[in-house]
């Protein structure tokens, strides 16, 4: 039997999200207070439109268009409306007025996530946020609790689906990219305006809050190197399959020292990257997201399921509110993030990894010698080299196509290698550039 008082429950927000939780928490109230310990009151939903289409529809009586009216007397305030403001300012109005907050707002957290937290350490409350990233897959806990002990090393993710969406399409089926955009749109994956997506806006947020979990470490938004997906072509996804391997846009977060100065640091950034068909993260299909984690005692573990949905990210949520809820019954102040290792964030050219390049050039002998000086006089070794024709045609104007896999260097001395070889008199083109990792 419940004996503690019923928490009263103030959502903002009724897109999608929002409604689902409404709805399931008016549904399910019963069972989710049984397993919180006290009885769940959701004491209105804060909307732009009161007479807006929702799915599923709620109670018009819970429906207010007053959010700063709404929070006030709120235990937990649950915020789904995306966006920097007024979503910041009325956190902060709640987090000062005492309540608990859980949100599953990406931008928010990346941009103003330590503000949040230091307000919400301040008063004893506690920040809440599995839904931030990767939808319903539980991620955000497994590390600031289950992992709290370990040392993660490194973190690869898939973790927006549009673009995964876009480029399982390509690799599949062959279609273009702008074809595979197309279908996105019409299946609902990708919003009217894809850039937040296919630009990589999108996963550099969550890979910036995951980076700040795994290594005890404020590492700001504008810190992680971004790149989106849009310059990647069907020749490259051809030449990746003939290879083995897949491009996907990865979020990488890791550990490491930097190889010029020595200095321990983390690196996070975002860009599409062969992958080996043998790698877990090579399966992930779809609008499907997955997240795998590398760390020093548990060693390889990966996270899968959907990362977006209304429903499936509501049950992130209400997940949330019944650890929230537990908290209020139990007592004691909120725990306070674990963002105390103050590591450097390094810059991109900090990191190791490996190209793969592809080149256009001069079909005439003396060309790979040419090509591997280049390479050599920048300390990057060649492991795999292709060629699509013969070199040494007669014709002056003739080309070859190669593709270059490099053995592991710092993107520092690949990049000045592939700035080398766009100025070589030899290279008619650098068709591609790709990273390769998970080797």
């Amino acid at each position: 039997m419940i004996e503690y008082r019923n928490l009263r429950i103030a959502i903002l927000g009724g897109g999608s999200v929002g409604a689902q939780v409404a709805s399931l928490l008016l549904e399910h109230g019963d069972e989710l207070a049984s397993r919180a310990g006290a009885g769940l009151e959701l004491i209105g939903v804060a909307v732009r439109d009161l007479d807006a289409k929702r799915t599923p529809p709620l109670p018009r009586e819970l429906l207010t268009t007053d959010p700063a009216s709404l929070i006030l007397g709120a235990d937990i305030v649950i915020e789904l409306m995306g966006g920097i403001e007024p979503a910041r300012t009325l956190l902060l109005d709640a987090i000062n007025s005492g309540a608990d907050i859980i949100t599953a707002n990406k931008a928010l957290l990346a941009t103003h996530g330590p503000e949040l937290f230091d307000a919400a350490e301040q008063v004893g409350a506690q920040l809440y946020y599995e839904a931030a990233v990767g939808g319903a897959i539980p991620i955000i806990r497994p590390l600031r609790d289950s992992l709290a002990g370990d040392r993660v090393k490194r973190i690869l993710g898939i973790v927006n689906g549009t673009t995964n969406y876009i480029l399982d399409l390509m690799e599949r089926e062959g279609a273009s990219l702008e074809d595979a955009l197309a279908k996105a749109t019409e299946l609902g994956y990708a919003e009217a305006d894809p850039t937040a997506d296919i630009e990589g806006y999108d996963a550099a947020q969550k890979v910036s809050i995951l980076a700040s979990l795994a290594f005890h470490t404020n590492v700001p938004l504008e810190a992680v190197h971004r790149e989106g997906i849009t310059a990647v072509t069907m020749e490259q996804v051809e030449s990746a399959r003939k290879a083995g391997f897949v491009v996907k846009l990865l979020a990488i977060c890791e550990r490491l020292t930097d190889a010029e100065t020595g200095e321990d640091g983390v690196s996070a950034r975002v860009y599409p990257a062969l992958i080996p068909v043998t790698h877990p993260l090579a399966a992930v299909h779809g609008a499907n997201n997955a997240v795998f984690i590398e760390a020093e005692a548990a060693g390889d573990l990966m996270f899968y399921g959907a990362g977006a949905g209304g429903l499936q990210t509501a049950s992130a949520v209400l997940g949330d509110l019944v650890s929230a809820a537990r908290r209020h019954v139990i007592g004691g102040p909120g725990v306070a993030e674990s963002n105390h290792a103050n590591l450097p964030v390094l810059p991109i050219s900090s990191i190791t990894t490996r190209y793969q390049i592809t080149l256009k050039v001069a079909d005439r002998p003396g060309v790979l010698a040419a090509i591997a000086s280049l390479f050599s006089e920048h300390g990057v070794s060649v492991e795999a080299l292709t060629q699509s024709a013969g070199l040494g045609a007669i014709d002056p104007d003739a080309t070859a196509t190669l593709v270059i896999g490099t053995h592991e260097a710092t993107e520092h001395a690949l990049a000045a290698t592939v700035a080398a070889l766009k100025s070589s008199e030899v290279v008619r083109a650098v068709v591609s550039v790709l990273r390769v990792e998970g080797l």
